[in-house]
This record gives structure tokens, sequence and C-alpha cells, in this order.
């Protein structure tokens, strides 16, 4: 498993970048976990808020939708409360109170009924950041209830992703993730601008916004050209060679050829002079235009040659290349391996898994694993002390199913 060393941060002081910062976090599936994810990697304090007796519904998926809790919920605690009892709402109120950025993903007005709206926090804590994850940014579609899988057909990303006639969504929850990083930009921006000012701010980032920023580039394109944008599987290619292709050994590659100098390369080295002193072939826009007449020949090389020789040939020469990697492949991913990339948490059965790390490095520093994925309530009792209440009074909520902990019956 992979545990931190003391001195973990990029600071000369050993601390990490967000040392010092308290966040609460009112979330469930992907979107707002992945902002409180992110900020606890990190290494501010995340306090997750999950209802009493059985904390967060996520931890309980199946499917697709198993392993959900623990590839999003690393660096936190858990704090397991009934915020419906006064007493339980008490505690969380006490922690917002002394927090730095409240984080929240659920209907709109769900919070507000309980009394933990934006407008009546930052009314009491003006420091405070409040970061809510919405399907939509305030407009018309506003009350809408949005998934990823909706706003994707929306906004044009499975129209672009699926063969013409059959759009098709993303195979992964861009915009739950990609939307969550853009909450982290947003609360970090909050966090310099309260550096200045001394108050907070509402932060709100939205499936809906994320996925047509994705789109964007098509968008652009449209404009550009006055041409719509095909499908990617029906597209016109940027570049000569940019192709899926099958090996002698059923295996399958990607290969690119993405400037003069690589086709150069690529026609000396697969045995293509006659496309090399082609002057018809001399530009990649010459290239484009006779794919149709040169890939059937370069498919029929690639095909007749080992998977592996055309693996190391791509490396040797410097050429963009990829294995068709599963998901499950990339547990073995030497580089994954050897860099840091992969991380071993803790399930709620006991078990370890490995996920990735985040995908960025601080000098030489990846973020790593301070607090395992915490059990329902692992937490609460540490965290009613800190809101002042005494063992006894912790006692009494715990047997009244107010305060859940892991060893609540």
């Amino acid at each position: 498993m992979n545990v931190a060393p003391a001195n973990l941060g990029p600071d000369r002081d050993g601390k990490l970048p967000l040392s010092g910062i308290r966040v609460v976090e009112f979330s469930h599936m992907v979107m707002g976990p992945t902002v409180g994810l992110i900020l606890g990697d990190l290494g501010a304090e995340v306090i997750k808020v999950e209802p009493a007796p059985k904390g967060d519904n996520t931890r309980r998926l199946t499917g697709s939708g198993a392993g959900f809790f623990g590839m999003f919920n690393r660096n936190k605690k858990s704090l397991c409360v009934d915020l419906k009892d006064p007493r339980g709402m008490a505690i969380v109120k006490s922690l917002i109170m002394d927090a730095d950025v409240l984080i929240e993903n659920f209907r709109p007005g769900a919070l507000d009924k309980l009394g933990l709206g934006a407008a009546d926090l930052r009314a009491e804590h003006p420091a405070l950041i409040y970061y809510s994850a919405k399907g939509f940014l305030p407009g018309p579609y506003e009350h809408r209830t949005a998934l990823d899988e909706v706003v994707q057909m929306m906004a044009g990303l499975a129209y672009m992703t699926g063969p013409p006639g059959r759009p098709l969504r993303a195979g992964s929850s861009v915009n739950d993730i990609m939307g969550g990083m853009f909450g982290v930009i947003g609360i970090l921006a909050a966090l310099r601008d309260r550096d200045r000012h001394g108050k907070g701010r509402k932060v709100t980032s939205s499936l809906f916004e994320n996925c047509v920023f994705l789109s964007g580039q098509h968008m652009a394109q449209y404009a550009v050209t006055g041409q719509p944008a095909k499908p990617m599987p029906d597209r016109l290619s940027a570049w000569a060679i940019y192709d899926v292709f099958e090996c002698q050994d059923d295996h399958q590659i990607f290969v690119a050829v993405v400037s003069d100098s690589q086709w150069k390369i690529f026609c000396e080295n697969f045995d293509l002079p006659e496309f090399l002193n082609n002057p018809e072939m001399a530009t990649n826009p010459q290239r484009c235009a006779l794919r149709a007449e040169f890939l059937p020949r370069i498919r029929a090389i690639i095909a007749a040659m080992p998977y592996a020789e055309i693996l190391r040939k791509c490396e040797q020469l410097g050429l963009p290349y990829a294995p068709i990697a599963k998901p499950q492949d990339l547990f073995d991913d030497p580089h994954l391996q050897a860099s840091g990339g992969l991380i071993s948490v803790r399930q709620d059965d006991g078990q370890h898994m490995q996920v990735p790390a985040l995908p960025l490095a601080l000098d030489d520093w990846r973020p790593d694993l301070r607090e395992e994925v915490p059990l329902t309530g692992e937490h609460s009792r540490q965290l009613a002390e800190q809101a002042g209440l005494s063992p006894t009074e912790i006692d009494a909520l715990e047997a009244a199913g107010i305060l859940a902990t892991p060893a609540a019956p």
C-alpha cells in the first residue's frame, strides 16, 4: 500500500499545498466527491458528511457504479450524522463555521431547506467559499435533472462519439470528473481572492456547460469552415495516418503520422519508397486527400507484422503509437507502477484496490495517500469532540442513532 512519507509536500517546510484548509463536503456519486478528492490529495482536511445510519448510498452501488466510493473518497474523514435532528445539525454547523470551503452536489434547494444554503451560511460566515456542483449554471435549464449521459446527448458529445445516427456516450463519467476539476479551479481562485479581500464567494460548476466546453472545438470548426463536424468514426482525419491497425497475431495498435518528418521516417522504415518519393504525397494535406488510395497498402503491411515488432519499431522511431488497452490492463502498466501513478486504497470490506493518483506533479512530488477511504462514520466521534461535545454526550447521540460510527449497532 502506498503511504505518504512525513515530509510529503513540495514546500520547504514539508507542508502540502493546501495544508490548513478545512473542507466540509455534502456530496455523493462522482462530481462533488471529485472536488473533495482533489482538494484532499493536495493537503486540505476534507470532512465528508454522510447520512446516519448507513452513510452515502454510493458505497452500495453495483454494476458500473461498483468502486465509485473507493475511487473518489480517499484522503477524507467521515462524519455520519442525522441532519434532521437539531443535535446532529449543531455538530455540522460548528464544523462549517470553522471551515474554509463547503462542497455540495445535491438537487437545487435541498440544503437550503435544512438551513445550509449559501445565503444563510455566508451571512453567518462571510469568509466561507460555498461550492455547488450542478447540472446547469443559472438559466432556463437550471432546474432540470441532469446526468453525465443527459448532457452528453444535449451538448453534442454523444453525437461526435458514435457513428452517424448512433449517438454514443463517452466511456467514462467525463463531465462529472471534469466538471469537478473546474469546481476545484473555481475554489482555488476564490481562496486566492479571499486572501486579498477577506470574503468568500459562491462557486458553481456544471455538467452541461462543461460538456459544451468539450464540444467547443467542433463548434469552432463549424464557425471557421461553415461545415458541420462529422462524428469521430466518420470524420475526415486531420492527418494522413491516424488509425487503429490490425496486427499479425490478432492484436490491434494505434499509429499516427502527424508531420512531414514522421512521414519520411515511417516510409523509410516500413518499406514504402514509392510513397516517400511521390511528389503528390509530399505534404500532409496532399496525403489526407489520398488516404483511400494508400491506407489499404499500409494496413496490409502492418497486418503481416507481429504485434511486438510493431511496438518495438514505433518506440525506436519515436512515432506516436499506442496499444489498445482495456481498463483492467492498467493495473500492470509499467509506467504507472514505476511513477507513482497508482495508489492502494482500502475498501469497506477491508480489502485493498489500486486506483489512479492525481495526474499531476509538483516538482518531483506526486499527491499520494494520507487518509484511507473512510469507513462509514469512522471519524464521527473525533469530529463531534472537535465540535465541543463530551464523551458522554457523544455516547448518547450514538445510542439515539443521531451519530453513527463503524462500531455502532
